[in-house]
């Protein structure tokens, strides 16, 4: 029989008659011929009031008690549960993770699952019973409860899936599915009929409340199908799955996150060994950067800039003022009223002139660009905090994301192959362990580097719409915070486009009284991609290691959800590629 998992979040289950409405949809869909596995979450706010609850005895909880505190608010749920679905004349069995048993390791309140045993439910299952499983929990090998952390119950509910082989994983929640941008910023978001598992990784990170990163990277690892639909309207979701809504559409979402703060580290030296230094403080925090950008050194110093959440500054403060003491040289600036604007797209790797277009929209209205940063399938900018949602709205407008894509996808539910990356009993890193599924070496490449941009609007959008203008593809653009009302650009290009770039920047240079241009001829771009890239913080850490121990510099940084590029030297690309390959061999599919 046809397995489908069912999860219903928090706001699916506040109340008894919530509770029994999800009961008649589970009842129903297992009297269509369907064995049915629900996945449930606490009712509403419970959680959050046993956290207050919890802050009034204590000001700093032990983890180990805080997880056994807070897995009572699923036993609370699937205990009525599986009464609401025994009233309705139907048979039902609730179960806790241990019960399950689903095991994680030992990090109390963000435990990862490692393992999950299938013999009980299969067993309920061919009972003819309703399995209620609690989300968002597990037990370590010393049988201590654990939770899962932020998204916890997306997560049971996919990994169940997984190792049930389920048709489908359906997650209840309080929207109808998965939208172009935040609608609740813009009521003009659409909602879309299919999106890639990468671009709702990056939707995810960026703030997209609809599922947790770690969620959608277990099902892209294992090839489960999400349809994210209304707890309470019979209404066609949205469908997470391996294909974007229209294979032509260059962009497929937009978003912004409001709770940024900025990092700048400045004057460090521009060697092998410092990227290391700097970022490995910060990582041992298990704190999660992004836009990581490192622009090329002048003067034997450079500069990286990244942003983190506003609540992780006081931490990433401290680590790097360690870290620049070990160093000898440099300080940290920070600042907190800034927002990451991203607009997200698999086409992207196909279409240019997508970043030209972002950075006119912007110039357009008025809008100061702080930082850029670009991946193969997402260009994020840093604009002032008060001009955020203007910002959005100018760009989900100016790339038509309101309408629906010319030539979308039929929208039907993918069914799972027999994918090598399905090794759910005998994934060695455990169930939620990195997984890197290519390294790669682009040796093709030449940069160029505009110093001392003015800080102002329209600059980027000038710039990258002349080099369009000249048939120039342009790969990894970084543009650096700025100091002293100047910033530096750096961006790629295939290597038989240099001499003609080195015009267009000199133009520009000029026209905009910029500083000097420089280039390199040969450089080259070493790309790691995967899955749990973010969600595992030493990623960067394992890259950084691997070129300081081969004495190898890094000039650019560039990150998104999926890849992490770095730019060294054109002559060290084949040692590098070596370096990464070690260095991740671990985790590395073949």
């Amino acid at each position: 029989m046809t397995i489908i998992v069912q999860k219903f979040g928090g706001t699916s289950v506040a109340d008894s008659e919530k509770i029994l409405s999800a009961a008649r949809r589970a009842v129903a869909a297992q009297q269509q011929g369907n064995q049915i596995v629900m996945v449930v979450s606490a009712m509403g706010k419970n959680t959050d009031m046993l956290v207050d609850l919890a802050g009034q005895i204590h000001s700093r909880p032990p983890a180990r008690e805080m997880d056994m505190l807070l897995s009572t608010g699923e036993q609370v749920s699937v205990a009525l549960m599986a009464m609401a679905i025994d009233s309705l004349g139907s048979q039902a069995v609730s179960l806790t993770g241990a019960q399950i048993g689903i095991k994680t390791d030992s990090s109390h309140t963000k435990a990862r699952i490692l393992s999950i045993s299938t013999d009980r439910l299969h067993a309920l299952l061919d009972a003819g019973n309703i399995v209620i499983a609690a989300g968002f929990q597990g037990i370590d090998e010393d049988f201590n409860i654990t939770t899962l952390g932020r998204g916890g119950s997306d997560l049971t509910a996919v990994a169940l899936a997984a190792v049930l082989g389920a048709e489908a994983c359906e997650i209840y929640t309080d929207v109808t599915g998965v939208y172009t941008t935040d609608p609740r910023i813009l009521p003009e978001a659409r909602k879309v009929e299919q999106i890639s598992y990468d671009e709702m990784l990056e939707l995810a990170s960026l703030g997209a409340g609809v599922l947790h990163s770690r969620s959608v990277e277990f099902a892209k690892r294992y090839n489960v199908p999400i349809h994210v639909r209304h707890s309470f309207s019979d209404q066609v979701g949205s469908l997470v799955v391996s294909d974007p809504e229209s294979p032509n559409q260059a962009v497929g979402g937009a978003a912004v996150t409001k709770n940024e703060a900025l990092v700048s580290v400045k004057g460090i030296p521009d060697c092998p060994g410092t990227s290391l230094a700097i970022f490995s403080g910060v990582a041992q925090e298990h704190i999660a950067m992004d836009m990581i950008i490192q622009n090329v050194g002048e003067d034997g110093k450079a500069d990286i800039s990244f942003t983190v959440l506003e609540n992780d500054l006081p931490t990433t403060r401290d680590a790097i003022e360690r870290a620049l003491q070990e160093l000898g040289s440099g300080h940290i600036e920070v600042g907190t009223g800034v927002a990451k604007v991203s607009v997200v797209g698999l086409g992207m790797a196909d279409q240019i002139g997508v970043a030209d277009r972002m950075f006119r929209t912007l110039a357009n209205a008025g809008i100061n660009i702080l930082m850029i940063t670009t991946s193969e399938i997402k260009i994020s900018v840093l604009v002032e905090h008060e001009q955020a949602q203007e910002a959005l709205r100018a760009i989900h407008a100016a790339f038509e994301l309101e309408k629906p894509p010319e030539e979308a996808s039929a929208g039907e539910m993918k069914q799972r192959g027999d994918s090598d990356a399905l090794r759910i009993f005998t994934d060695l890193a455990g169930m939620e362990g990195l997984c890197v599924d290519g390294i790669l070496l682009d040796n093709n490449q030449a940069r160029i580097t505009i110093s001392h941009i003015p800080d102002e609007p329209g600059i980027a959008a000038r710039t990258f719409e002349k080099v369009a203008g000249e048939g120039i593809f342009v790969d990894m653009i970084v543009q650096s915070y700025s100091t002293g009302g100047k910033a530096d650009l750096s961006f790629t290009v295939p290597r038989d486009h240099l001499s003609k770039a080195i015009e267009v920047a000199q133009q520009l240079a000029s026209e905009m009284d910029c500083g000097m241009v420089t280039s390199c001829p040969q450089v080259a771009k070493l790309s790691v991609s995967g899955i749990g890239l973010r969600s595992h913080t030493g990623v960067a850490i394992r890259i950084f290691q691997a070129m300081a121990n081969a004495g190898i510099n890094i000039e650019m940084v560039n990150t998104s959800e999926v890849r992490v590029n770095v730019v060294i030297a054109g002559g060290c690309g084949e040692e590098g590629l070596h370096c990464l390959q070690e260095a991740f061999s671990d985790v590395l599919m073949h």
